[in-house]
Order: structure tokens, then C-alpha cells, then sequence
């Protein structure tokens, strides 16, 4: 047994070093625009000038952040035309009204329209369908803006978001620009899951092979996404991800499948505004869409759990249960890994503003969302899966996305 233990941990070890030096530095978490550091009215226009942007809001029952959202996209300082589509999915707290008083304020000279969503068709899943018919309704009102702006209802864009999304964009030719936006921990949960949510998001899509066009990863956050309008309806245009539950990454395949240029990103100056009070926010959050990035295969399932629990838990089991294996070779190899893993975790911390030695409980984070993995599976199993704000999509619907 002391063997077997002692190889666990060195090939937990071995993975580490491969994730250090081999997954594309993903741990880094330094992707960020360039023009985040310094003033990004200093830059200098794109060829042309600056191109027509229409910005889509999907919102349902967002009431308590959808005001702060349109104010925030209402302060941009955009120097071409700008102007807002928010599409009401339909909300039942009143997430309407609140947007309508929102649009008829005078203090900005962006235009915000507010349209009713039609009736979730079969096969579309919610958010998709209200992006599709803002979409839609943008092409009518503004037909000549070169790009969308997808944005959640529960994000704040400070006012040289915008400009900075597009320069980048023109300046690089990218077809997908994202952020990820900084997410709110105020509590003891959000503190340990939070940043580890988004350690976790970098190493399934590391950033710089998501902008590398010989890359086949690709990946977006669709709380943040400027994608080119050309290259959308080359890519079959919303419809043709209309069943996809994790749409942003979905949207991000096709758009590099049909040659599309993608750069992914984070972000300090765009900040979601949804607080994660305790582990309940947290753990709906993910087990909405876990089993869903397994493609629902049991197999992808259990090989997700085992290497989870190499790559996490072997290494501090090793090393703190020498008193009871007795092998210094497990413990030795064991507090290698672990501390290898925390040179890995610590840049994301420091992002988040977190001490150093919380990088030593990324394991139990990693063991609290390997188990939120498996109740997303059982929720699918039972038909409830994808369960998001009183709808619940079906396994049939689920399959096809």
C-alpha cells in the first residue's frame, strides 16, 4: 500500500508539472487588454473611425441588478454610435419596468429599447432565444453596426469598457472578444469557490490557446462578449446554438470552427453585480451546466471524478496521513504536488485580492465542485437538469444541445 501510495502521489506530481509547464501557462492569469493599464481615451482610433455597436441584454427577473447594468452601459464613453437592446424574457419581478424607467432617463445619449421576449420555442434554450431576438431586432434598428455587444443583465461595464472591447478587436482583428468578469465573493463560500471557479474555467480553456488559431480550444464568457456581426452569420448566427445551455463557449466553437479569430480574457473594470451569499448560490450556479461540459456521458463523468481526485486530494492525503502509511516517499512526493499546485493557484488569487495561504485549500475546492459535477449528473438523470430560474430543461432537450 505505501508503494501504490507513493506512486499516486508521484503522478500527481507529474501532472502538475505538466500543467505548470505545458498547459500554455494558463495559471498565469495575466490575459488582459492591454488598454486596462493605462488611458484608454489615449488610444488611438480605429482605421475608419470608430464602427457601430449595438449592445443585446437577455434579462429574466433580474429586477434587483438590471438598473445598475443599463445605467453602467449608458456611461460609456463610446465615440461611435452606441445604443442598447434589452430583451425581458419573461421576468415575473418586474425586471421590465425597472429597464423601461431606465431607458426614458435623459442623462445619456444612449438609446435603450426594451422589447417583450415571444414564447421559448422548442429546442431553444432561454437565454440563446432572448439573444436571438435582440439580435434581431438590433439588425432592424441599426443595421449597419459591425458589432454586438453580449452582455448579461448582471454585469457593470465601466465607462471605457466599450472602447476598449472594440479598439482591441479592430487593432488585433479578432471576431470574439470576451471578459471574464470579476466576480463578487463577500462571503466565506464565494472567498474559497470563487477564485477557484476561475482557475478552474482557465485550465479547461487556457486564453492563449483560445486566441491561437492552431489551437482547437475555444472559449468565451458570455457575461462579456463582443462578436463581430460578419463573423456570426458566417457561423449560422444564433440559431445555430440554440439548444446549448453553456451558450458562451458554445457561440466561441462556432465562431473559430467557421475561421473566426477569438481572444479570451480577464478583467478588473467589468464586475458582476450578482453577489454568491453561501454555498447554495454557488453550487445551483454550477450544477446547472457541470454535466452538461461532460457532454451527459457517464464515462467523461467518472474519469472527471478519478482525475479530480488525483490531481487534488491524493496530494495533501499523502502528506498529511504519513502518521498513519508511513511512507516518506508518498508524503514527500504528496507535499511536492501540493505545493506545486499552489504555486499554480496563487496568481488567481492574488487577482482576487486573497493571502498566499489559501492557495493550500484548493483541494477543497476541488472536492466541493467534483460533487457538484456529480449532482448536476443526478439532476440530469432525474430530468431536472439545467434547472435555472424556474425553468428546467428536459433530458430530450438537454441531449441536443
Amino acid at each position: 500500500m505505501p508503494a501504490f501510495l507513493a506512486a499516486l502521489a508521484g503522478l500527481s506530481l507529474l501532472i502538475w508539472l505538466y500543467l505548470l509547464l505545458a498547459r500554455r501557462g494558463f495559471w498565469r492569469a495575466d490575459r488582459f487588454l492591454p488598454a486596462e493599464a493605462a488611458d484608454p481615451a489615449a488610444a488611438p482610433a480605429p482605421a475608419g473611425g470608430w464602427p457601430a455597436v449595438t449592445a443585446v441584454v437577455p434579462a429574466r427577473d433580474e429586477a434587483a441588478v438590471i438598473a445598475d447594468s443599463l445605467a453602467a452601459l449608458r456611461a460609456q464613453d463610446y465615440p461611435g454610435r452606441f445604443r442598447v437592446v434589452v430583451v425581458d424574457d419573461d421576468s415575473s419581478d418586474g425586471t421590465a419596468a425597472i429597464a423601461g424607467r431606465v431607458a426614458e432617463g435623459t442623462a445619456s445619449s444612449v438609446a435603450v429599447r426594451v422589447i417583450r421576449g415571444a414564447p421559448l420555442p422548442p429546442g431553444w434554450s432561454g437565454k440563446v432565444w432572448a439573444l436571438s431576438q435582440g439580435a434581431a431586432h438590433a439588425a432592424g434598428v441599426e443595421p449597419e453596426a459591425r458589432y454586438l455587444l453580449l452582455t448579461d443583465a448582471d454585469i457593470a461595464h465601466d465607462p471605457a469598457s466599450l472602447r476598449r472591447l472594440v479598439a482591441f478587436a479592430e487593432a488585433e482583428d479578432r471576431d470574439l472578444v470576451s471578459l471574464m468578469a470579476r466576480l463578487q465573493a463577500p462571503g466565506a463560500w464565494a472567498r474559497l469557490l470563487i477564485p477557484a471557479f476561475v482557475f478552474f474555467f482557465q485550465k479547461l480553456y487556457p486564453f492563449p490557446a483560445v486566441a491561437d488559431p492552431a489551437s482547437r480550444v475555444a472559449g468565451a464568457a458570455g457575461g462579456c462578449l463582443l462578436v463581430r456581426r460578419q463573423a456570426l452569420d458566417r457561423a449560422g448566427g444564433l440559431e445555430a446554438i440554440r439548444g446549448a445551455l453553456i451558450d458562451d463557449c458554445t457561440l466561441a466553437r462556432a465562431v473559430k470552427d467557421s475561421g473566426g479569430r477569438l481572444w479570451l480574457g480577464l478583467t478588473r473594470t467589468v464586475r458582476s453585480l450578482r453577489p454568491y451569499h453561501g454555498l447554495g448560490d454557488i453550487w445551483r450556479m454550477v450544477a446547472r451546466t457541470a454535466y452538461t461540459q461532460l457532454d451527459h456521458r457517464p464515462s467523461l463523468l467518472a474519469g472527471t471524478v478519478l482525475a479530480m481526485a488525483l490531481t487534488y486530494l491524493v496530494p495533501p492525503l499523502a502528506l498529511l496521513a504519513l502518521p498513519w502509511h508511513g511512507s516518506a516517499a508518498a508524503a514527500a512526493l504528496g507535499g511536492l504536488a501540493w505545493l506545486a499546485m499552489a504555486a499554480a493557484y496563487r496568481p488567481t488569487l492574488a487577482l482576487y485580492e486573497r493571502p498566499v495561504g489559501e492557495a493550500l485549500l484548493l483541494p477543497l475546492a476541488a472536492l466541493l465542485y467534483t460533487a457538484m459535477t456529480v449532482d448536476s449528473a443526478l439532476a440530469h438523470w432525474r430530468g431536472a437538469g439545467g434547472r435555472w430560474k424556474g425553468r428546467t430543461r428536459s433530458a430530450a432537450a438537454e441531449g441536443s444541445s
